[in-house]
Order: C-alpha cells, then structure tokens, then sequence
C-alpha cells in the first residue's frame, strides 16, 4: 500500500510565489538550523514539494489531463461536435491553438503557479540542508538534498515541455528576484543536468535503504533516468525565437547527450534494482496502489487516496456508479482510432492499450456490463477501475498515482542512444527485451532483422515502438518534438484517420459491422466480432453458429456500422476529426503561452511577444 506521505504544517503555510508573484516569502517561525539539521523536520519540509504536484489545477487536474495531447496515438475521446473548435478552451489546449488567454489555464492557481510553489520548496529545502544538514556525515540527510534536487527537476522539465523558454527560479524568492524575464531552455537544461549528476552521488538505489523501498521516493535509478529523458530533450529538436530547431549550445550538442543518455541507462540496467515483469502486470500493480520499489515502476507522482484524477482522466469510462466504482468517469482521453489496427494483432499490448467499450449507465442486479463504444471514442486500457483493490467514492478524484518513469523507458532510451552511438547491432539487445514480452519469438525475429538493417532503420523502429509501448503515458509528444518530426507524424495521424474512415490504404478491406453480445458467463464481458482484420462480413455466419454452440442458443447478438453514423448518413471519422487533430503547424505551437495573469503581474518582464507560435 502507499506510504503516507510526511508534510509539516510549515511547509503548508509557506508563501510560494510563482514568476509574478508580489512579495517575498514570509519568514518561518520554527528555527532554520533546527529544521534542516533534523531529519524527520528536514523530510517534512521536502516531502512538501508533493504538495504542489496534488493541488487542484496542478498536475491534478490541468497537466496531466491536457499535456501531451493530441499526438499520433493520443487525443481528446471524441468528446466535443467538433474538435477543430478554436474556442473550446479545452479543446484549443491540445488542438495547437491555444490562447494566453485560455479560461482553463488562465488563473493564478493553475498548473503553472503550481509548479512555481513546488520550486520554492525544493529551493528553500535545497539551501536549508546544504547549510544545515551535515551531508557529508548523515547519509540520509544527502538522500533528502538528492530528492529535492530531482523533484526541481522534475518540475523544471515539465515547464519546458508546456510553455518552452521559463523563468529561471534556482533560489529562493526575495525582494531582489521577484520579476523575472524568461530564460533559454539551453541555459535551464544545462543546469539540471548538472543537478541531477550531483543529486546521483546522494541517493539511495531501490530498496538499498529503507527511503527507497517505495516508488513515491526518489531513487538513484530515477535521478539517473530522468537526467537521461533531460539530455535526450537537450540534445533534440525545440521551439526556439528564430525556429523550429537543435541547441546551438555546444554543452548541448546530439553526441554529448546521447552519451549521457546511453551511460545513465546502462547504469539503470547493469545495476540490475529494477525488473521488467510483465506489462499487464505493470499496471495492475499501479491501479491497485503497489507502490513497493524493485519492479518496473521506477517514480510515481504520489497521489493520496482521495486526490488525483489519473483513471478519471486516462482510465476505461465507467457511466455510472456500479460494482467496480462509485465514480461515473473514466475515458476523457483515448488513443487514436488507428492505433488499434497499427498494432500487431499478436501484440500483448494491443488489447491492454486500446479498449473498444465503456461501462453501462444501465445496471442490472447492480451491476454495469461491457458496451461497445464507436470507431471515435476508444478508451485506453493501461488504467481500470476495475483492477483496483478499493472502491473510489469521491466524485472527483481517484487516488493512483501517476507513473512518470518505467524501466522500458530505460531500455528504449539506452537503444535510442546506443544506435546514434554505436549502431544498431549494438542497440538491438537493449529494444529486445522490450518487445520479447509484447510479441512472438518469430515476431520479434523478423522485427530484429529490419530494425538492425542501418541506422535509420532502427530509428524508424523506435519511433514505432515507443508508440506502442506507452501510448497513454504522456512521453509521446515530447518524443516527437525532439525528434524533429512532429509536422510529419501528425499529418501522417490526419491521413490515417480518413483511410481509416474510408477504408482505404492500409485499412482496406475492414468490416463494415461489428457484431457483439454480452457473455452470459458473468453477465458483464463484451464479445465482439469484426474488429480484426480477418474478421470479414464472409465469416458473420460461422462466426454467430460458434457462438450460439459456446454460449448457448439465446444469446442476443447486436449489430452496428462501425464507420458510418447511420442516423445521418455521415462517416464517423470525417474531415472534422482529422482537421481537429490539429489546426496550426505542431512544431510551432508545441507549447503553451504564459498565461496573461502572469504576464499582467510580471512588471512588464514577460511577454508571449516573438516567440514563434503564439497566437
């Protein structure tokens, strides 16, 4: 079960500003010497930073639900008539054309200012224990330093990938740093790339002390993971004033972050602190609150158990409050509705991944059963209620945590970086292991001999591979930015979604019907026919006659177009969907504007103004 994470009443009362806020913190009562040379106070204090990732418009409930959509595997489930919709504020947050102006972001407690508040902490706690906490003497109090390190990090990373060049906020706030201009994002990687190399020396492998028996503290193997996900961002393709483009940065450049990339993984993987297991597995355990260090979850933004909207947001829709939940959500976000037909029908992932059905809002004997959804409206899988070992009764949040690194991102990563580096026979033995799980031996066989024919190639197979293997998880659209071929992918999404629609292409010859019932066996599971590609209009006959012998004679089997809306005649997936998936140029909209609160605030020191893709 979760641990139970440590906050003083200090920290909550702290007064954390953000880049425009108008006074400087107000000074503690309790003794700063004997805060930070105390471990429990000094964990208190760093345990802090948690806070700001669970405050209502945080991570909570405006990153996570809305960064990283909508990319070539993930988008909005449907949800709005038209999702080219400039003035559907959330919508516009993911569609590429978003306003400073925003009514979901555009408030002083969003996601943003949350940040901030969270970098306050972890700068106050940072200064207090360098000063303080004897680490060269107290191991545990270094762990602390090390956290609180990384968990800036954390926040800092994510402020570049949502709103690009920020302010640079490295100690606390004082009368003398209260406005601030925004800083090149060359400048803040540098720096937590340094950060992180320090905070490596002082933090504890999993489970080498008792601190890291649990995915909700920070452990050697996610700083060094995270420092790596850093270089791969630093040494890639960002929106620059002058462009889309690489650092010019010579710290920066491709081969040195590869190298920092490729050596952190390795590291990860020979120290050998974590497994694999299986990747069903990997998320039962995150639904049912198994937060013990070793498996393939390395970092989990620890939500207590009435905070936090991850299956509210990522998780199978559930439309009432049935057997498996108290909570009618679920299914706000889903993949792409060809992802499902881009996988390998005999990859495990597929089925864990992309869900064709919700929850019903009819109960019978209490109880809701699996119904088909439609072609726009998947569900991803990753997150279910129905895994989870409690019942979620609150109405707004569900309390799992949120996975920010796995140990496949370390070994897709170290591949990724091994092939720049070395090749792709070298980068092979670190993709193998990733896909001897999801696939076949024939399968990955045949995929190790096309992926290692040159260096391109592999590459090619990363981009299909990372797709496959976290689709859901929020890494897709900061991949693609720093490869440099968002525009591509994303257009390549739009073309998919009309053959997809028309059946042409590579998704010709599909079923025009899907036919399903509900097994009789628990009353609850959906069986579907004419989802697969060999599931043809031809087979329906013999199909329905095994069913009816398996099942019994009087199961009731429906029937709907899956591509057409019969009421009006209109194909499902038209221009509007594909249109929605984006209506400016990605690559120059990849990033939020600040918001126009802060700039009002910011005495004239920030400004939307000459940064390519503001609206």
């Amino acid at each position: 079960m979760k641990n139970k994470i440590k906050l003083s009443i200090l920290s909550l009362t702290l007064l954390s500003l953000a880049s425009c806020d108008l006074d400087a913190p107000t000074q503690s009562t309790l003794d700063e010497s004997t805060m930070f040379s105390t471990y429990a106070l000094a964990e208190a204090e760093v345990m802090s930073i948690n806070v700001s990732f669970g405050e209502t418009n945080s991570y909570r409930g405006r990153f996570l639900p809305y960064y990283g959509l909508n990319t070539d595997v993930e988008v909005m489930s449907g949800s709005y008539p038209s999702l080219a919709n400039k003035t559907e504020d959330k919508q516009s947050l993911c569609n590429y054309s978003t306003l400073s102006t925003n009514t979901q972001m555009n408030t002083d407690n969003n996601a943003y200012a949350m940040f901030y508040q969270g970098i306050e902490r972890a700068n106050l706690a940072i200064v207090g224990i360098r000063k303080y906490g004897d680490i060269e003497n107290n191991p545990d109090m270094a762990q602390l330093l090390g956290e609180a390190l990384t968990l800036r990090a954390v926040l800092y990373n994510d402020l570049i990938k949502g709103w690009g060049d920020v302010p640079a906020r490295f100690v606390p706030n004082n009368n003398d740093n209260i406005y601030l201009p925004r800083t090149s994002k060359d400048s803040l990687y540098i720096q937590l790339l340094a950060d992180l190399e320090e905070a490596e020396k002082y933090c504890y492998w999993p489970n080498e002390n008792n601190i890291t028996k649990t995915t909700e503290r920070v452990s050697k193997a996610f700083v060094k993971g995270l420092r790596a996900r850093i270089a791969l961002a630093a040494g890639g393709y960002a929106l620059y004033g002058d462009g889309y483009r690489k650092s010019k940065a010579p710290e920066l450049a491709s081969s040195k972050m590869y190298a920092i990339a490729k050596q952190e993984c390795l590291d990860i993987i020979s120290k050998g602190c974590n497994t694999l297991g299986s990747f069903e597995d990997n998320f039962r355990k995150l639904c049912q609150d198994n937060v013990a260090a070793g498996g393939e979850s390395i970092w989990e933004i620890p939500f207590s158990a009435g905070r936090g909207r991850v299956l509210y947001t990522w998780g199978i829709k559930h439309n009432a409050k049935d057997q498996y939940t108290q909570q009618a959500q679920g299914g706000v976000n889903g993949p792409t509705p060809f992802l499902f037909y881009d996988f390998d029908p005999q990859d495990i992932r597929r089925d864990i991944t992309c869900i064709p059905y919700d929850w019903s809002k009819e109960l019978i004997d209490g109880k809701s059963y699996q119904q088909l959804r439609a072609i726009n409206k998947w569900n991803f899988g990753k997150l279910r209620y129905e895994w989870m070992n409690r019942i979620v009764t609150s109405t707004n949040d569900d309390g799992v945590n949120f996975q920010y690194m796995r140990l496949a991102d370390i070994y897709l990563m170290a591949a990724e970086a091994i092939n720049e580096l070395d090749g792709p026979a070298a980068a092979w033995n670190y993709m193998k292991p990733v896909l001897d799980r999801a696939l076949p031996a024939a399968k990955v066989a045949a995929l190790q001999a096309q992926y290692t024919a040159s260096k391109q190639a592999f590459f090619n197979g990363i981009v299909d591979q990372r797709a496959f293997e976290f689709a859901g998880e929020q890494l897709r659209k900061a991949d693609l930015v720093r490869w440099g071929i968002i525009d591509t992918k994303m257009a390549e999404a739009r073309q998919k979604v009309l053959d997809l629609g028309n059946r042409t292409g590579n998704y010709a010859g599909l079923a025009d019907k899907v036919y399903y019932f509900t097994s009789p066996l628990d009353n609850e599971t959906l069986i579907t026919y004419g989802l697969e590609r060999d599931e043809t209009e031809t087979g329906v006959s013999e199909w329905r006659s095994q069913m009816k012998a398996t099942y019994g004679e009087d199961i009731d089997i429906h029937s709907t177009n899956w591509f057409i809306d019969t009421k009006n005649n209109t194909l499902k997936l038209n221009d509007d969907y594909a249109n929605g998936l984006y209506v400016e140029t990605p690559s120059l909209h990849c990033v939020w504007p600040i918001w126009q609160t802060f700039i009002d605030k910011s005495n004239g020191m920030l400004s939307n103004e000459g940064n390519l893709g503001q609206l």
